[in-house]
């Protein structure tokens, strides 16, 4: 094998291996989607603003399990377990300093759904 097809193997794999774009890191803990609010604020404490969105309607899928034998059970989406839900939507904005990108996280019913990079933090 020659170095160039060694060096793109290894990128390869250092992309594979990076954080994925819907995670980032506060200190030492990883925040990615589907995490809780409360979750999000034990790692990454008080954000620098919090604001309310508003309200939107979401339909949610609930699987229904049904026990066939003891032990053995199946799970699938069927007509039950089908519903609308009014969720709350909540934007947190995380400023990591100058030398950071400030974080936008968006909250719909206290579930992280959302995370975009807005820019350079600032010092407060």
């Amino acid at each position: 094998m020659s170095v160039r097809s060694v060096c793109v193997i290894v990128a390869v794999l250092l992309v594979l291996l990076a954080t994925p774009a819907h995670a980032f890191r506060c200190g030492n803990k990883l925040v990615r989607e589907d995490m809780h609010e409360h979750q999000v604020l034990v790692a990454c404490g008080e954000p620098a603003t919090i604001r309310y969105l508003g309200t939107a309607v979401r339909n949610v899928h609930i699987p229904t399990r049904r026990t066939l034998l003891p032990g053995i059970s199946s799970e699938r989406y069927g007509r039950y377990g089908y519903y609308t839900q009014e969720v709350v939507i909540t934007e947190y904005v995380y400023n990591f300093g100058p030398r950071k990108f400030m974080r936008r996280l968006l909250f719909e019913g206290g579930v992280l759904v959302s995370i975009e990079r807005i820019g350079y933090g600032y010092l407060e």
